[in-house]
C-alpha cells in the first residue's frame, strides 16, 4: 500500500488546506495512538516557532488524551531536541510540529519512535489505514493527562554541551548564531554562552510569522555580513527546526555542509575515534571524495534524503554522515541530525587546534558544480535512454577523473535534474548545458 500523507519526513503542506487542518491533524493523533500506543502510553509533544504551532499542539493534544495517551508538552525546541527527550522521559513516541526550512505558511507534523528514530514506512502505512477510522474518545475513566514540561528543554541544553571533550570551554570566541527565529532561539544561544562564548545572536526573536524568513541555514546573506561587521571568529545558523547548519568563517565565507563534514571526519581521524566509512549523498560535491581519499577516509554515497545517509551508516558501521545542505550526522553523539550538536564538534576542533575555520576547511577545495533542471512532458529514467547514457560517457571520459556527471529524475515534479562537476568551471558549465540538451531532446 502506498502512503498519501506521509512524505519523506513526515506529514506537510499550506496550513490551511489538507493534510495541514485542524480535524486532520485530531484524525492523525488518533491514529497514531491506535497504533503506537493501543494500550495508553505517553507522548511527547515539541514544535517550532510557527503561529499554527498553537493550533496543531492543541488539535494532537486532544487526539492523543482522548485516545488515552498522555501528552507532554514541551513547547519550541529542536527537531532532534525533540527525539532526544524523548528517550529522556521514556515517552512511548514523540511528535515534532515543524515544516523545518519552510516558511511560515506551511507547517507539518512528524514522529519519533521511543529510541529516537524516525517512524519506518510499514509504521506510517499502518497509520495511513487507520486514518479511515474515526477518532476515537474513551470513558472519563481511560482518558490521557496533558501536562507542560516547558522548563525540562534545560535537559537539552546539557546534553548538548556533553557532546563536546570535557572541558572544552569556547572562552575567547565571538560567534554570531542565527536560529532562524525558530526553534532553536533559546538553546543554541544558551549552550553556546554556558561554554563560555562570547554571543551575539541574531535570527532568535520569533514573532510567528517570521521563520525562515531572510535568515537561518537556507538564507545565509545577514549572518555572511555580520559575523565580519563585528569581527566575530566565526558565525552559525540553524533552519527553522534546527536539524541543519551551515557556518561562516570570519572573513564571511560561507562553510557548508559538505565542508564541516570534512572538518569533523578529519578530526575523528586525527584522534582514531572514526569507525566505518564517511556517508554523503549522490549531490555530495566531488571536492569532498578527493579530500577524504587524500586523507586516506573511506568516503560512500547515498541517495539524497537523511533516511538513506543513516541508513547506509548503520548498514556499513560508520558514525558520520551529512548532505551539502548542512544536515550532518554524528551518530556516535546522537541519533539524529542536529545542527547544534554538529556546530559544537567544529567549534571544539577549533578551541583544540587553534585553528580558524577558515584554516581548518581549507583541506577540501571545492569543485565548481552545475546543476540544470530539463523540465519533461513526463518522468522518465535517463539511465534507460541509450543517448543520454553516451553522452554521459562521452563526457566523464573527456574529464579524466576529475569530473562526475549525475542525472536523476526529480521525486516531485516533472523535471530531470543534471548535474555535473569539474575542476574547470567553464568546462564544467558547457558538459552540464551540452548533457540537458542530450536529455531535452530524448524526451521530446
Amino acid at each position: 500500500m502506498g502512503r498519501k500523507y506521509f512524505g519523506t519526513d513526515g506529514v506537510r503542506g499550506r496550513v490551511g488546506e489538507l493534510p495541514m487542518t485542524v480535524d486532520f491533524a485530531l484524525n492523525l493523533a488518533s491514529a497514531v495512538a491506535r497504533v503506537l500506543a493501543p494500550n495508553g502510553g505517553t507522548v511527547l509533544i515539541g514544535k517550532d516557532t510557527r503561529l499554527s504551532g498553537y493550533m496543531f499542539e492543541s488539535a494532537l493534544e486532544a487526539g492523543f488524551v482522548a485516545a488515552g495517551v498522555n501528552a507532554m508538552l514541551i513547547g519550541p525546541l529542536p527537531t532532534p531536541g525533540i527525539a532526544y527527550m524523548t528517550r529522556r522521559f521514556e515517552c512511548d513516541f514523540g511528535v515534532v510540529i515543524s515544516a523545518s526550512h519552510n516558511l511560515y505558511d506551511d507547517n507539518g507534523i512528524k514522529f519519533f519512535d521511543a529510541t529516537g528514530a524516525k517512524l519506518s514506512d510499514d509504521l506510517e502505512e499502518r497509520i495511513e489505514a487507520e486514518l479511515a477510522q474515526p477518532p476515537v474518545t474513551r470513558t472519563s475513566r481511560n482518558l490521557g493527562r496533558a501536562t507542560r514540561v516547558d522548563r525540562s528543554r534545560t535537559h537539552y541544553q546539557e546534553f548538548c554541551a556533553s557532546t563536546v571533550p570535557h572541558g572544552t570551554d569556547l572562552t575567547g570566541l565571538k560567534i554570531v548564531v542565527d536560529c532562524a527565529n525558530g526553534a532553536a532561539y533559546k538553546v543554541a544561544p544558551r549552550v553556546l554562552a554556558d561554554l563560555g562564548a562570547e554571543i551575539v545572536p541574531i535570527g532568535c526573536s520569533p514573532n510567528g510569522r517570521n521563520i525562515n524568513d531572510g535568515c537561518g541555514s537556507m538564507a545565509p546573506d545577514l549572518l555572511q555580513l555580520t559575523v565580519p561587521g563585528v569581527r566575530a571568529n566565526v558565525g552559525l545558523a540553524l533552519d527553522g527546526d534546527g536539524d541543519r547548519l551551515v557556518m561562516v568563517d570570519h572573513l564571511g565565507r560561507l562553510v557548508d555542509g559538505d565542508q564541516l563534514l570534512y572538518v569533523i571526519a578529519r578530526a575523528h581521524k586525527q584522534a582514531g575515534t572514526l569507525r566505518g566509512p564517511v556517508v554523503g549523498t549522490v549531490m555530495s560535491n566531488l571536492g569532498l571524495e578527493v579530500a577524504f581519499r587524500e586523507s586516506g577516509i573511506e568516503f560512500q554515497r547515498a541517495a539524497v534524503g537523511d533516511r538513506y545517509v543513516l541508513g547506509l551508516l548503520r548498514e556499513t558501521g560508520g558514525i558520520l554522515g551529512g548532505e551539502t545542505s548542512g544536515h550532518i550526522l554524528c551518530l556516535d553523539k546522537t541519533t539524529t541530525g542536529d545542527g547544534l550538536v554538529s556546530a559544537l564538534q567544529v567549534l571544539a576542533v577549533m578551541k583544540k587546534t587553534g585553528l580558524s575555520l577558515a584554516e581548518l576547511a581549507s583541506g577540501m577545495l571545492k569543485f565548481p558544480q552545475v546543476l540544470l533542471n530539463v523540465k519533461v512532458a513526463k518522468r522518465f529514467d535517463p539511465s534507460k535512454v541509450p543517448a543520454v547514457q553516451d553522452a554521459v560517457r562521452s563526457i566523464e571520459k573527456r574529464m579524466g577523473g576529475d569530473g562526475r556527471v549525475v542525472l536523476r529524475a526529480s521525486g516531485t515534479e516533472p523535471v530531470i535534474r543534471v548535474m555535473v562537476e569539474g575542476r574547470s568551471e567553464e568546462a564544467t558549465r558547457a558538459a552540464a548545458t551540452e548533457l540537458a540538451e542530450v536529455v531535452k531532446t530524448a524526451a521530446a
